[in-house]
């Protein structure tokens, strides 16, 4: 290893992993250079809840903050009624017989995709992590969750994390930082029905400020999380884990740096990583360990750009699990107020066990999903769940609004080998680099827990008092893909992992990965980015120790 390292560490990737990353070496010491491709986001100036045209905004783009990708062909369909995407406004999304490969929802920038997370903050399920072992699918991972116990705590310490006393199969050694949020009127009415059906309804752990803490304000509950937080509240990793960081004075953060390639160097150590600069020349830079938290698309690009580095097992770029998905909408009888309050407020735990949901492997989870339906104003809210046009279409809005009531399922997604991320060959960044490419094909039992998610928040709406369902929509015909997973599965034989166990690549030793990417199952539904968090902050003690 050269001498003329300025770093100790260089961390590529300033979303979830990253951040918890650099603050972890910056703890225990290390310098760190953390780079990302993106911009920098002010939330004062990128986040203007209060405009006029708000509620027609999504979360802001800015030149950088999203990379290119390509898609692999989607899978032929068959005839699956209640799994069909569309609304009663805007009519059928996908049309021709195959499953529409949209997009891969993600944000570059100082911060990655957390700045424009809901926040929702879970630990994963115990048995999800022992899949193979106990339920033949999927991967063990390669310790259980009392070893990743101590780092939850420590990110939902640092994070301000609000949530109820207990969540089921989830021990702690230690209660959330913060009581959970208040539940909206939305909720409320959902919680209803969940009794009905004698279903457990509790409040979400959200990585949103209950109340004051450490010089960051409460949530207001304006309800636009999906679209930036200008005030702080929410737990992005910008405000928490790289503020942390720089805090210290061990951290140096460059925005619009994106790594182009990693070089290989002896003795089984990668030398340096190529930085792209704004003029389309590389800048070489040198340290003494390197740690991707790129994310579960581009951290594989990168090291099969990198001449497979890696990729001595053949499993870089495999494994890949997407966001399996359902969301259902529909008017109920009394206004809702659905566009108030906390996105993601409130949540059912009772068929998240690997085992819950009969006759199919894998969990899911329910949750009131009237934020992220994107209809807090009155555009989106005319266009899907009213159709017409002039002034009897202008009467019915009216009389409507504020009637939505939707319920969202998240379920565990399995791998398999026809799901992939890999190089496309065709198609190059402005430095040359190859595009990602991503190939997503759900296997039958992903189709059945589907089935079993769409029916159930059908189910849900309808206990709740729900009249008519407007719309409807689920991974089953549309790849929107937010939470990805297992590119570059951990695990302890080096024949069939990326890393071990602490993200260390099996052959590199001082090549790390810390990001979702080293996920060998992707949970029952669960949000991943506490769980990144804690990985990271394992992953950068054990560097440190090293």
């Amino acid at each position: 290893m050269s001498d003329d390292a300025r770093w100790d560490v260089i961390v590529v990737g300033a979303g979830a992993g990253g951040a918890a990353a650099a603050y972890g070496l910056c703890r225990h010491g290390r310098s760190v250079l953390l780079l990302d491709a993106g911009p920098r986001f002010d939330p004062s100036t990128d986040y203007p809840l209060t405009e006029a045209d708000w509620d027609e905004r999504e979360f802001p783009q800015k030149p950088g903050s999203t990379g290119r990708v390509t898609f692999a062909s989607g899978q032929k369909l068959g005839s699956e009624p209640l799994l069909a995407s569309g609304s009663r406004g805007l009519g059928p999304l996908a049309n021709g017989g195959t499953r529409l490969m949209d997009s891969y929802q993600h944000v570059r920038g100082i911060g990655g995709s957390t700045l424009h997370f809901t926040g929702e903050s879970h630990r994963l399920h115990p048995a999800a992590m022992k899949m193979k072992t106990r339920f033949g699918v999927a991967a063990d991972w390669p310790f259980d969750y009392g070893a990743l116990e101590p780092y939850y705590v420590a990110a939902e310490q640092l994070i301000g994390v609000a949530g109820p006393a207990a969540q089921g199969a989830r021990w702690r050694s230690r209660g959330f930082p913060l009581p959970p949020h208040p539940l909206s009127y939305a909720s409320q009415t959902l919680g209803k029905g969940a009794k009905a059906l004698g279903l457990d309804w509790q409040a979400n752990s959200r990585a949103a400020l209950s109340r004051p803490f450490n010089g960051r304000v409460p949530c207001n509950y304006c309800g636009g999380c999906n679209k930036g937080c200008p005030r702080g509240d929410k737990g992005s990793a910008d405000v928490t884990f790289i503020a942390a960081a720089l805090a210290t004075g061990r951290c140096t953060v460059r925005p619009e740096s994106p790594v182009i390639r990693i070089e290989a160097g002896p003795n089984d150590q990668v030398a340096a990583v190529f930085v792209g600069r704004a003029d389309g020349s590389l800048e070489r830079i040198v340290s003494r360990h390197v740690v991707l938290a790129c994310g579960a698309v581009e951290t594989p690009r990168l090291l099969l750009a990198s001449e497979g580095l890696g990729n001595e097992s053949g499993e870089v770029g495999q494994n890949f699990m997407d966001t399996l998905f359902v969301t259902v909408g529909a008017l109920h009888g009394e206004p809702q107020h659905g566009r108030r309050g906390l996105p993601s407020d409130a949540i059912t735990w009772d068929f998240n066990a690997p085992d819950a949901i009969p006759g199919v492997i894998g969990g899911c989870r329910f949750y009131n999903a009237a934020g992220e339906s994107e209809l807090g104003g009155l555009a989106a809210f005319a266009l899907r769940a009213v159709p017409g046009w002039g002034r009897a279409h202008a009467q019915s809005v009216r009389r409507l609004w504020g009637h939505a009531l939707h319920v969202g399922a998240i379920g565990e997604r399995l791998p398999n080998r026809d799901s992939r991320v890999d190089l496309d060959p065709n198609e190059r960044d402005r430095f040359g680099m190859p595009l990602a490419r991503i190939a997503s094909v759900l296997a039958d039992t992903d189709i059945a827990r589907l089935r079993f998610m769409a029916g159930k928040a059908h189910e849900l709406l309808a206990a709740s008092g729900a009249e008519r369902v407007y719309e409807n929509y689920s991974s089953w015909d549309w790849f929107v893909a937010t939470h990805v997973f297992g590119s570059c599965r951990m695990g302890d034989n080096p024949a069939s992992a990326v890393v071990d166990a602490f993200g260390r690549s099996h052959r590199w030793r001082n090549l790390w990965i810390a990001d979702a990417s080293v996920f060998p199952s992707s949970g029952g539904g669960e949000a991943p980015s506490l769980t990144i968090h804690a990985l990271a902050l394992r992953t950068a003690e054990r560097i440190a120790g090293s």
